[in-house]
């Protein structure tokens, strides 16, 4: 029984023949018990009924023509007196009242009554019916019905429900087939979708058709197929991205190191090299660091420590921080922060998004052009706006730009310095604080990045 299949057939028929072996067994002794019930009422109906033409007409001729009508196949009558001396029966053997432990003559019933009920083991059953017609003429009427008719009526009650449960059995097995259809065919599907999962094969197409829980459990499994073939496609972009991200700046270090160790060199030549290996180093730590920091919250084990401090204070320093990098590009940095408030964030993991921001800003924007940095509280919430006049984002972009190593303007990404990694960074400290991020940007005419914490 390892098939779901066979063990829902298994424990169908379990509960279905338990439930029709009850319900026959009720319906069978009930239907018996009341059809012998009928059988009784009848015969005291029928003894009663001669009793009482005997009473208003005793005589010979009546007793006779009771006799005569009893001369049936199932039914049989004695008709005795107070001693009882049989007065008239019908083809009844007498010798069989001793098989049925019946005494004529000790009779003492009083009305209608059955003697003999046992149908089962007994050729007949019996009743009395006691009659009057002066104190000292009375005696019985005793009536037979033959129990054969009884037990054949049971046994072609058996049969019918012998027929029945035969039935219920083609039945089961009809609907053991449409529940192996509609059922286990689909989780026949599944089971083999997450086998070719387990192997490293997404290409797993399922129909989601139903509306019930296997339809849902079909499109869970789609939507797992789809996402792991979608992660499969980033790891690999990934990898690569990483793998051409450090092989420039290292091909430089090697190459510039390379020619710096030629001894025919001016000093002016020793210090551009020098100047482009320091570049090309300091661009792979910062790769590193984003790297890092990436990995770190993948794996939930970087904590975000929040607590209360001056919102002024704080975007000064950052902007004391930075501003030399703009002053060097003949960019301006301006900075409002807008009226004097705490701010209940991480510190350091805030100073981390917008010097991100920024950095962002300034290697996207360019020469003479003027970054703004803007601070605000709306209630509770600080809101904090980076916008740029640079080279903008395109409006089928926007919503990739938070992607591991995703760069707009991948041609030219190392004019600008980007390596793809920044704004993730930044979307996941922000998440981290609870707060959302939006984007809004037009080709050419600069980026606005909003934070709301």
């Amino acid at each position: 029984m390892n098939k779901i299949s066979t063990k829902l057939a298994t424990y169908f028929f379990i509960v279905v023949l338990i439930m029709d072996f009850f319900l026959m067994f009720y319906l069978h002794r009930n239907i018996i018990n009341s059809k012998v019930d009928e059988e009784f009422e009848t015969l005291l109906a029928n003894g009663a009924n001669h009793r009482d033409v005997l009473m208003e007409h005793y005589s010979d001729t009546t007793i006779k023509h009771i006799v005569l009508m009893e001369k049936d196949a199932n039914r049989e009558v004695i008709i005795t007196n107070q001693q009882g001396a049989v007065l008239g029966k019908s083809d009844i053997n007498v010798a069989l009242l001793e098989q049925l432990n019946l005494r004529l003559t000790d009779l003492q019933v009083e009305k209608d009554k059955i003697l003999v009920s046992n149908w089962r083991d007994s050729p007949y059953i019996v009743s009395a019916h006691p009659y009057v017609i002066t104190p000292k003429q009375s005696g019985y009427v005793i009536m037979f019905f033959s129990t054969s008719a009884i037990n054949g009526m049971v046994a072609d009650l058996t049969m019918h429900f012998a027929i029945a449960g035969v039935t219920s059995f083609i039945v089961l097995f009809i609907v053991y087939a449409v529940l192996s259809k509609v059922i286990t065919r689909p989780l026949i599907h599944m089971k083999e979708a997450t086998e070719k999962l387990s192997e490293g094969n997404f290409q797993v197409r399922l129909s989601v058709n139903s509306k019930d829980e296997l339809g849902e459990l079909a499109g869970s499994i789609q939507k797992l197929a789809n996402d792991l073939e979608r992660l499969k496609l980033e790891r690999n972009e990934f990898l690569a991205s990483i793998s051409h991200e450090l092989s420039t700046p290292l091909t430089y270090l090697i190459g510039y190191s390379k020619v710096m160790s030629r001894g025919n060199l001016t000093e002016q030549e020793r210090q551009q090299y020098l100047e482009i290996i320091v570049e090309e180093s300091n661009r792979m730590k910062e790769l590193m660091k984003n790297l890092l920091d990436l990995a770190r919250m993948d794996e939930n084990s970087f904590t975000v420590k929040k607590a209360f401090f001056a919102a002024r204070p704080f975007f000064d320093g950052i902007y004391k921080l930075v501003e030399p990098s703009f002053a060097m590009k003949n960019m301006k940095l301006t900075l409002h922060c807008e009226g004097e408030y705490q701010l209940f964030a991480d510190a350091l993991r805030l100073e981390q998004i917008v010097i991100n921001l920024l950095d962002n800003a300034l290697n996207y924007s360019d020469e003479q052009s003027e970054v703004i940095l803007h601070v605000s509280q709306n209630e509770e919430k600080t809101i904090i706006s980076v916008m740029d006049s640079g080279i903008g984002i395109p409006a089928n972009e926007i919503d990739f730009i938070f992607e591991k190593l995703y760069r707009v303007e991948k041609s030219r990404s190392r004019a600008f310095g980007g390596s793809g990694i920044g704004l993730s960074v930044v979307k996941e400290l922000v998440e981290a604080h609870g707060g959302t991020i939006e984007v809004k940007s037009k080709r050419g005419k600069g980026s606005t990045f909003t934070i709301t914490i």
